[in-house]
């Protein structure tokens, strides 16, 4: 489920970019997308360890937030398997 998107809306924003940018600069323009991707998530991640690094070394015990990702990923699961079999059927 990509934000409520289906293939004939995918299909029409593909032909606007081909249009507004033309062929020749979507390999660049996705490029730079996945190059601006992977320094965001790098810097989360740094962000991550720096974060986790002074907690440990402040004594804190961050244990905890394991047993949350663990109920959130639980809570998620169980969503999804709720929501799995309903599908958007918007005639709008």
């Amino acid at each position: 489920m990509l934000l409520f998107i289906s293939g004939p809306e995918i299909f029409v924003v593909m032909l606007v970019v081909v249009m507004v940018f033309g062929a020749d600069k979507i390999p660049e323009i996705a490029r730079g997308l996945g190059k601006g991707m992977r320094e965001l998530k790098d810097a989360t991640n740094d962000i991550k360890s720096e974060i986790t690094k002074s907690a440990e070394e402040r004594g804190i015990n961050t244990d905890f937030t394991k047993d949350i990702q663990k109920e959130v990923n639980g809570v998620k699961d169980s969503l999804q398997d709720f929501t799995g079999s309903i599908k958007r059927n918007d005639k709008s």
